[in-house]
């Protein structure tokens, strides 16, 4: 069988007051943190206006098992707390990986 890469939306919100850090920590420590787990960053998406998420991100598995995978480990679990320091309302999902802006 065929393994099909997939993509991991992460979405979020930011916490008042806590804007600058998490600038610095989502350009300067995040990215490379999932890069060196093995997955490739393919956007982020910031929305100025709607009730939707404020941030959007984007990474990329090579396939559902390797997403899987990252999901429940304890990597992914540290990540996830040291981010969740910065953010609330953290949510994820995995989808077939297609180029552009995905839901």
């Amino acid at each position: 069988m065929e393994k099909k890469a997939v993509k991991i939306l992460m979405t979020w919100n930011v916490r008042q007051g806590q804007e600058e850090s998490y600038l610095h920590y989502i350009t300067q420590e995040f990215p490379a943190d999932m890069l060196q787990e093995g997955l490739q960053p393919t956007e982020a998406w910031y929305t100025i206006y709607g009730d939707w998420p404020e941030v959007t991100m984007g990474f990329m598995a090579h396939d559902l098992a390797e997403a899987e995978e990252f999901l429940r480990s304890r990597s992914c679990a540290k990540l996830r707390q040291r981010l969740e320091k910065y953010i609330t309302d953290y949510h994820h999902k995995v989808i077939p990986l297609r180029r552009g802006f995905q839901l």
